[in-house]
């Protein structure tokens, strides 16, 4: 697979490399005040980015303003001398795109994940020449990531980048979209040179925790940045909670500089920040385990039924072996994990049903 390097199309203009933009275009004068806003803060962002469609989860949401927007956008390129990104999400959007010389797309999480789609998008932009940035999936399926890289690269496209925006999970997390950083450093692990942005905006979901996620991105060797911006996000039609102001993403750039590695030691610090992401799910899990056990020791005791199942554990032992020789783990090691955790679960339950 032939893939540009970053900066022969990717223009540096910060010490960061940055996409921002509001999450979608409203209007003309919303754009054209978080662009005056952004000069004003000395923020001149690669590409300003806006969604002109808007695929939202459910009905009765902003859908973005469409062609109409493509207007705004192209006159705002050429008032503020400004490169533009947008997403697609299938072929008229592209064609529409590429009508009103937008300069860049990125292609969605949900669409990533329909691979017809991403084909159709891919046909209309060969022989373009125009960037393509693929976010991941809505769900971590690795192999759907790189298939859209890799229809694009079969049909000619070499300006290509990817954007983490983290993976939906079921249930209440402190991410909109958690990042399971695992799945990024595995996608560079399979196209190396393959540029790779962030996108802590969508991760979030809210701007108190972008100034970590950020700074983490950059810690494990990512090449940018792409975070939502609007002159006034409490007015915004669309994912208000997660954007910045211009004032706002101003101080979180001045705070972010990337440190200079070798890289061996940046490989090394990528792979010890994978266990640290590793270990926190490990003990997140550990904390729910606890609390069902809980709700397991609460049943037992209103319904008089003994601590220690003799049954159920032998059923632990055989079926975590069995698991264990599946996914080529050590079943001594497998077993020593599981005697802790029954151990810790007999102590547990028997804390609670003799509580008065």
């Amino acid at each position: 697979m032939t893939i540009d390097p970053l900066n022969n199309w990717f223009s540096i203009n910060n010490k960061i490399n940055l996409i921002t933009g509001p999450c979608g275009a409203e209007s003309f004068e919303q754009l054209s005040k978080t662009i005056e806003g952004l000069i004003e803060n000395k923020i001149t962002p690669s590409y300003f980015r806006a969604g002109v469609w808007k695929p939202r989860t459910r009905p009765n949401s902003f859908e973005g303003k469409g062609e109409e927007a493509l207007k705004w956008l192209a006159d705002l390129k050429q008032k503020y001398n400004q490169k533009i990104i947008i997403e697609v999400a299938n072929a008229q959007h592209a064609e529409l795109a590429l009508k009103y010389n937008i300069d860049a797309l990125w292609i969605g999480a949900r669409t990533t994940g329909n691979p017809f789609s991403v084909q159709e998008i891919a046909d209309v932009v060969k022989g373009k020449n125009i960037p393509i940035l693929i976010k991941n999936p809505i769900h971590t399926d690795l192999q759907l990531w790189l298939g859209a890289v890799e229809r694009f690269s079969n049909n000619g496209v070499k300006q290509l980048a990817a954007i983490h925006r983290g993976f939906h999970v079921y249930g209440k997390t402190k991410y909109r979209n958690k990042p399971f950083w695992n799945i990024p450093i595995e996608l560079r692990t399979v196209l190396p040179n393959l540029p790779l942005f962030c996108d802590p905006s969508h991760i979030c979901g809210n701007t108190e925790l972008i100034p970590q996620v950020a700074q983490k991105a950059l810690d494990l060797g990512f090449d940018g940045l792409m975070l939502e911006s609007h002159f006034n996000p409490s007015i915004a039609l669309s994912d208000a909670n997660q954007q910045l102001t211009p004032q706002h993403l101003h101080n979180l750039i001045i705070r972010k500089v990337k440190i200079n590695l070798s890289d061996e030691k940046n490989t090394l610090q990528e792979l010890r920040n994978l266990i640290d992401e590793i270990d926190e799910d490990l003990l997140n899990l550990l904390k729910k385990r606890l609390n069902t056990i809980s709700q397991i020791a609460s049943y037992k005791k209103d319904n008089q039924i003994a601590i220690f199942q003799l049954e159920r554990w032998q059923e632990i032992i055989r079926t975590r072996a069995q698991l264990a020789d599946k996914l080529g783990l050590s079943r001594q090691h497998v077993e020593k994990i599981c005697q802790l955790l029954h151990e810790e679960s007999i102590k547990h339950q028997n804390n609670l049903m003799n509580k008065n």
